[in-house]
């Protein structure tokens, strides 16, 4: 019987051993159609990539892997967000498998994948790269052109389109977390609330499922008036339209605590109320979501602190493995989060 070997693999596809080798690696130069023929082959043939293949990066003189990691915000938009520690544990990973990083801000409103003048597609063929990082949502056409490109692994978000592997934090079971905490202070009118992004992604609808489940396994009330910026064909606020909005419930509707779907939305919530007349804790109570250090003057919010270095670690390590194994099946890993006993929960008031 014939050593199943690339050159079998390239004879039976009638194709050069080469173009066989640079489509199990997922290179952009070779077109998807070609790269799934030779994928599909070499699984029906039991081909399986060799583990010391990729391990020969590692040996002196040879060239660095390099792999993309694609941010899903303008470069200057840096306030209260959580990429710096996930891109903390990609670098420290990176460091040890001697990967080269190349970091690239791709505003998710602006890509056009149908376009393939795009600039983030010139710089993916000009920079050479074998795979690809996502970090937060992208639309999924997007998502969709680049990894037919080259291996891709989503982080804090999930995608429908087959093969894409992804990293993500468990958040329905965090924010249910949070809904019991405020439940044990007393509170039954909980509200929720997000703000509006370019892309939407599907992490603020999972959140706002562990608020659904938490009210629902404790007999809590459900009002679709508490719920702010999560149903598509629902009003659409504006950051301080969703301030005044809580603001009216607080005094009028007798809501006493609100789950805020991130931490960055929490802080200038708190803030907001506090220009209103409104205290934190004392006449409403927050929590948030990722466990972020607070703005200077402002308590910690009660949230779930996200393991973000983790995660980029685990990102990495999942991309190099879908690099060694193309053919694997598609993973989802969940990493649990932590509660952050803050400052901002305090029993609920009384009318």
């Amino acid at each position: 019987m014939a050593q199943i070997n690339q050159n079998l693999i390239a004879k039976r596809l009638n194709i050069s051993r080469a173009t066989v080798s640079r489509s199990l690696a997922n290179h952009p130069a070779i077109s998807s159609e070609t790269r799934a023929k030779v994928h599909s082959m070499a699984e029906e043939m039991g081909y399986r990539i060799s583990l010391g293949r990729m391990s020969r990066r590692h040996a002196k003189g040879a060239k660095r892997l390099t792999v993309g990691v694609l941010i899903g915000i303008p470069a200057e938009n840096v306030v209260m967000a959580t990429f710096p520690h996930i891109l903390k544990g990609i670098r420290d990973r990176a460091e040890v498998e001697r990967i080269k990083v190349d970091i690239y801000y791709q505003p998710p409103g602006d890509f056009h994948p149908e376009s393939n003048r795009n600039p983030l597609f010139r710089h993916l063929r000009d920079a050479d790269w074998r795979g690809a990082l996502l970090i937060y949502p992208f639309a999924e056409a997007a998502v969709e052109a680049i990894s037919r490109r080259i291996s891709t692994v989503a982080v804090l978000e999930s995608y429908s389109y087959p093969g894409i592997d992804i990293i993500d934090t468990d958040d329905a079971s965090g924010v249910l977390g949070l809904v019991e905490c405020l439940r044990a202070a007393g509170h039954s009118k909980i509200g929720f609330l997000s703000w509006l992004y370019p892309i939407g992604g599907h992490w603020v609808a999972r959140r706002f499922s562990g608020y659904v489940e938490a009210l629902y396994l404790h007999g809590l009330e459900f009002n679709p008036d508490w719920v702010i910026n999560v149903h598509k064909k629902g009003p659409q606020l504006k950051t301080n339209e969703v301030s005044d909005l809580v603001a009216h419930h607080v005094k009028n509707s007798g809501v006493t605590a609100w789950v805020c779907a991130a931490d960055h939305q929490a802080y200038p919530v708190i803030s907001d109320l506090r220009a209103r007349g409104i205290r934190v804790p004392e006449d409403c109570s927050i929590t948030g979501f990722d466990g972020l250090e607070p703005p200077p003057g402002l308590p910690r919010a009660t949230s779930m602190r996200v393991p973000h270095e983790h995660i980029g670690a685990s990102a990495l390590n999942r991309l190099i493995n879908r690099l060694e194994h193309p053919s694997s099946p598609r993973r989802k890993i969940f990493v649990e989060a932590d509660l952050v006993q803050g400052e901002t929960i305090a029993p609920a008031r009384t009318l």
